[in-house]
């Protein structure tokens, strides 16, 4: 936050409204734990810190560790592609019903499927999308999937010893453990009190306040653990695993390449040093609106990494110091053990760290009828370009792998990451509640991109949209420009704030983006006569891309939703293919709305096992709706992936016997040549 901004006239008045009271409940709580976190002979936390030292309970402590720069995949995650293939080639065989000796490798799609933030109801929503999915025999053809919030703590669930890789189990499981708040003190207290979860809770908190003084533990470090002691407790409270407290321990998962690899997401809020060295408020002010932005940092088995500096660490090196590149040995020459997932899964459901004009935009649709609201309405929104910037409650802080790396990194890289101890992660929906980015990473290579969107308002809040200036930004070819909701006309400041807030890297290149934004809205006529996206988008949306070169600066044509598979099958320059699930209402599935049952606000913690089914049941309606639709779609990935494959194959022998033509005419020529000179 910037210390130069005053907030006196908005103050506790706007941050109490917004502030869950949940999150009003954490202090107290806080201060009782403090009792378990003693350190005093024969404590709980004496013993935990004990054997975070002990190499054979922690292996990761003795083990060095570098920086790596490189915008490419790192060695495990391409060793796991070419065993995941195996897989999903004998999956589309059987999705398809294709013989699958008649399946080349080549020609078998890459697919991702992601869910979005959303807290439970995007968990429960999602597990139960991804468990139609899986009874299709979709999710098994599928070689990625990414979460934003609630989808990563079900991706958490499901790489566990209570999901057991089974959707069917997280949902039983969610129905036994959502129907007491995560941040009811008796039960929350009962659960850091007692053995065998104490334990299995605590070892995190005691490894950071010991292992990191210099990192302040806060809201979310505590939110992380009473959603673990929600979620990663099974029924009866007893048999609880350690192993599911480490990301790298669901490598078990995939070493062979028999389950989809998973990645985590979350964000930090960029605002550049220079700002906060102006002198004057209103220079800083004005620096913050043009400059501030989101990184995207990912975390998968294998690699902590942020593709805005091209560079991470191994998943097992999050929570030690690193500087210019190295890991910082402590001075009894260990490692703190890797970041426990509790502290992690805080990180990434994070919400509750948005701006206040994410706030804003979260509660007005339920605040318009409330008396009084008008005022506070219309002084927020005189204040927006503010209250982007502002974080009401701070994000969570783990040790800075970039700190001191000024030589090794791209020079676009800012200021304030080189400068930083800590880094300041927080939910990625603050940028894009859809996990789209991580999967265009060059090398992922992803044809098919399978979307279940259970935003709050998936109208509203075109997630789809908002990547268009990422790829335009990142150069990335095939993306369906224009995919997502119809939108109604926009203002030119509107589209400009857009492309301003997708990760713009510097001052330079914002300029250049709102350009693009003078470019992007004299196309927006053509957009709105595109019939196919003028109207409403349906239970199952496909797009198609283009990797065709532009000719041109003019803004391209926003992309066509599919209306047949001739685009996917045919199109010599097809792009990418998104397949979209919106989560909306269902007239097969009564009584239950998104948008009006109250029990499915992104703020609410308590989930009945009605409730649940409810959710369950409008996600797998919606999925049936679809169901046909994605596999023909599949299938025309596939079929067009094959004949270019084919065509490619048939070039290849057309030029070898041309060569072998005109080889064997030249040495014919040769031949006559010299046997005349032989006999001349």
């Amino acid at each position: 936050m910037l210390p130069t901004i005053e907030w006196s006239n908005i103050g506790d008045k706007i941050t109490g409204l917004i502030i869950p009271d949940w999150v009003k409940m954490l202090p107290s709580f806080m201060r009782k734990l403090q009792n378990e976190l003693s350190m005093t002979p024969g404590s709980l936390s004496e013993e935990i810190w004990q054997e975070a030292n002990d190499p054979e309970i922690n292996p990761e402590i003795i083990w060095d560790c570098s920086v790596r720069v490189s915008n490419e995949l790192c060695n495990e995650e391409k060793a796991f592609l070419e065993k995941r293939k195996k897989h999903t080639t004998r999956a589309l065989a059987r999705y398809l019903d294709i013989p699958e000796g008649k399946i080349h490798p080549d020609d078998v799609p890459t697919i991702a499927m992601c869910g979005s933030g959303g807290g439970l109801r995007a968990l429960v929503a999602g597990s139960a999308s991804y468990l139609s999915a899986r009874e299709a025999g979709l999710f098994d053809c599928i070689t990625y999937t990414a979460g934003v919030s609630g989808s990563c703590w079900l991706q958490t669930l499901y790489y566990s010893s209570i999901g057991k890789q089974s959707h069917g189990r997280i949902i039983q499981h969610l129905k036994n453990r959502l129907g007491i708040h995560i941040a009811y003190p008796p039960a929350a207290l009962s659960l850091v009190n007692s053995a065998p979860t104490n334990k299995f809770l605590l070892s995190g908190v005691v490894e950071k306040l010991k292992g990191v003084p210099d990192a302040d533990y806060g809201i979310v470090d505590l939110y992380g653990l009473l959603l673990a002691a929600r979620l990663l407790v099974p029924r009866g409270e007893l048999n609880v695993e350690a192993e599911d407290l480490k990301i790298t321990n669901q490598r078990q998962y995939m070493e062979s390449g028999q389950n989809p690899l998973p990645i985590y997401t979350a964000v930090r809020h960029e605002i550049p040093i220079a700002e906060q060295k102006e002198k004057s408020p209103e220079v800083a002010k004005e620096k913050a609106k043009q400059e501030a932005w989101f990184q995207w940092f990912e975390f998968t088995p294998y690699e902590f990494w942020c593709e805005e500096i091209q560079a991470g660490i191994p998943t097992w090196a999050i929570g030690r110091k690193f500087d210019k590149g190295r890991s910082v040995w402590r001075d009894n020459g260990l490692a703190l053990p890797e970041l426990r997932i509790p502290l992690l899964m805080g990180i990434w459901g994070s919400a509750f760290c948005a701006t206040l004009s994410h706030y804003y935009r979260e509660i007005k649709p339920v605040m318009k009828g409330l008396a009084g609201w008008g005022g506070i309405d219309s002084m927020i929104a005189d204040r927006d370009d503010d209250l982007i910037k502002v974080h009401p409650i701070d994000p969570a802080a783990i040790p800075n792998f970039a700190l001191g790396m000024e030589d090794q990194l791209p020079a676009s890289t800012p200021e304030s990451i080189l400068k930083a101890t800590h880094l300041q992660l927080m939910d990625a929906g603050m940028s894009n509640n859809l996990p789209i980015y991580p999967l265009l990473r060059p090398g992922r290579d992803v044809d098919i991109l399978i979307a279940f969107d259970a935003s709050a308002d998936v109208k509203k809040d075109n997630w789809l949209y908002v990547a268009d200036g990422y790829a335009r930004q990142r150069g990335i070819k095939g993306w369906p420009v224009g995919a997502g909701w119809p939108r109604e006309d926009e203002s030119n400041e509107q589209v400009m704030q857009e492309l301003e807030g997708a990760q713009v890297q510097t001052e330079k290149e914002a300029s250049q983006k709102l350009a693009e934004a003078e470019r992007a809205d004299a196309a927006r006529h053509t957009r709105e006569m595109q019939k196919a996206d003028s109207e409403e988008l349906s239970y199952c949306n496909v797009w198609v891309g283009t990797t065709e070169e532009r000719s041109s600066d003019e803004e391209p044509p926003p992309s066509k939703r599919v209306q047949d598979n001739w685009e996917l099958m045919h199109h010599p320059h097809a792009g990418i293919a998104v397949i979209y699930f919106p989560f909306v209402a269902n007239s097969k599935v009564e009584g239950v709305d998104p948008k009006t049952s109250d029990f499915m606000s992104t703020w609410n913690f308590i989930y009945t096992p009605e409730q649940i089914d409810k959710v369950v049941a409008l996600a797998r309606a919606n999925f049936d709706e679809g169901k046909e639709q994605t596999k023909k779609a599949v299938r025309a990935v596939y079929e067009r992936k094959k004949a270019k494959r084919l065509q490619k194959e048939a070039d290849e022998k057309s030029r070898k016997t041309s060569m072998k033509l005109r080889t064997g005419r030249l040495g014919k020529k040769l031949g006559d040549g010299g046997h005349g000179d032989h006999f001349s």
